[in-house]
């Protein structure tokens, strides 16, 4: 069984209104459609963008003005997801529950179903600067075909929770993320890389690109999309299915083969998640 994947290296630009948001969002997912994928990954904190509409004044709206647009968010992304009948990942919004804000990512399916995974690990920048909390519930979603993961940004720099991931049958870790320079970058994706080889998972990252002048901590961004496998024969060198060219506007698409990850996973040179002694593991 082969899955066709698409992630979007989203430019993050001042924009008028939220239908321009719309019309950018559906550029990308129309231009996946194109290309037959099933599933389309957008980065995290992709919702940012409408803080750049601004008030009657020209300034921006802060972070916790973002839940105000969770409906319109939610229909939006829904209707696409029913119309090209797609799966979304519609990167991550700022959702509010009891007062708390959280970086909240969601998964639209083709029959409207929407589900969610908050960020489980938050940012001194997310904590302190934007008082986004952490949440406290991690769950596999079943789309028919497969289980999928999301884990946003920081929590796939996390071994845990893609070790937990596996262990629930998820086949493919979805990482919407957002890094302002190389460091975040380059922790993101090598951690990503990581996981991929720890569980015998394939790993589908990308991150926003561009910038919002008007927007705190969202002037700058440095984001590439990237389809990762296992390090294995029958997988490309290096475990890199397909990339995008770091900080350009574009769109990547690659087939996962779960034929080939399952006999990896049998016969593979390593056998990174069999292997592991878990009774050791206990003992210390």
């Amino acid at each position: 069984m082969k899955i066709r994947v698409s992630a979007v290296q989203y430019p993050l630009q001042t924009i008028q209104n939220i239908d321009e948001f719309k019309h950018y969002v559906e550029h990308y997912i129309k231009t996946a459609k194109e290309f037959n994928a099933e599933y389309i990954l957008f980065p995290e904190f992709l919702t940012t963008q409408l803080l750049s509409i601004g008030d009657e004044e020209g300034k921006a709206f802060p972070l916790s003005y973002l839940p105000r647009f969770t409906n319109d968010y939610h229909h939006f992304f829904s209707k696409m997801a029913e119309q090209y009948q797609m799966y979304i990942i519609g990167g991550t919004h700022i959702t509010e529950r009891n007062g708390s804000l959280y970086n909240t990512a969601h998964l639209f399916y083709p029959n409207g179903t929407i589900k969610t995974q908050d960020k489980l690990h938050i940012t001194p920048t997310e904590f302190y600067d934007w008082g986004i909390k952490a949440g406290d519930q991690f769950q596999i979603f079943d789309t028919g075909k497969l289980k999928v993961a999301i884990l946003t940004c920081y929590d796939i720099e996390f071994p845990e929770l893609a070790r937990m991931a596996r262990a629930k049958g998820a086949d493919i870790i979805f990482c919407p993320s957002c890094t302002d320079d190389r460091h975040g970058f380059h922790r993101v994706r090598y951690t990503s890389h990581a996981r991929a080889i720890e569980n015998q998972i394939y790993v589908v990252v990308t991150g926003t690109i561009g910038s919002l002048p008007t927007v705190d901590y969202m002037r700058a961004n440095m984001g590439q999309a990237a389809i990762i496998t296992p390090n294995d024969l029958g997988f490309p060198m290096g475990g890199i299915l397909d990339e995008g060219i770091v900080n350009h506007d574009m769109i990547i698409t690659a087939d996962l083969d779960f034929d080939l990850l399952q006999k990896s996973r049998q016969s593979g040179s390593v056998s990174t998640w069999q292997d592991r002694r878990l009774d050791f593991y206990e003992r210390l």
